[in-house]
């Protein structure tokens, strides 16, 4: 599958089988957020791997739908501020830099037959709890990682003439 055949496949996955990921498959999706563009190539971003089997009270700590944790495993996309590239005004880019990557991440899964599904309603204080996160990274978002345990479903997008602007507002 290309890239844009992945654009257009990716959706957001509400049901996992629970046959594991391998850990090859599991490689190849880790190495495409490693490969994500960051500003000044810092890579101020970690990922955190949560098998679920075993975890599953205290990850619904984090997000409470019961399909979060059907899959085998959850990926934690966190920050590190320190590490990040900052703008002349002073904005850093930790933030942007870890949802680039979890977008390759993402890209890369659908690619390989694997559903996600970007999760950004999270309880934050339970997500340090639960992968005790130090004081100086922030967690970003969260996705299942597993196989879909149905066909893909639609959502429409809004038209492309309302998303573009050409040479100004």
């Amino acid at each position: 599958m290309d890239v844009f055949e992945a654009i257009a496949a990716r959706y957001s996955v509400r049901g996992y089988r629970p046959e594991p990921v391998d850990d090859a498959t599991l490689e190849r999706v880790l190495e495409a957020a490693r490969r994500a563009p960051t500003a000044s190539n810092r890579q101020p971003f970690r990922i955190v791997v949560v098998h679920t089997e075993g975890r599953t009270d205290e990850l619904l700590r984090i997000y409470r739908a019961p399909w979060f944790v059907q899959a085998p495993l959850v990926l934690a996309m966190v920050a590190v501020p320190g590490e990040a590239w900052r703008r002349s005004d002073g904005k850093p880019y930790d933030e942007v830099d870890a949802t680039i990557a979890l977008d390759h991440l993402v890209l890369a899964a659908t690619a390989l037959g694997l559903g996600t599904c970007w999760i950004a309603a999270f309880d934050p204080a339970a997500a340090r709890q639960v992968l005790s996160l130090p004081d100086d990274v922030e967690p970003i978002a969260f996705t299942p990682l597993g196989y879909p345990d149905k066909p893909a479903t639609r959502s429409d997008r809004r038209p492309l003439a309302e998303l573009v602007k050409y040479e100004s507002w």
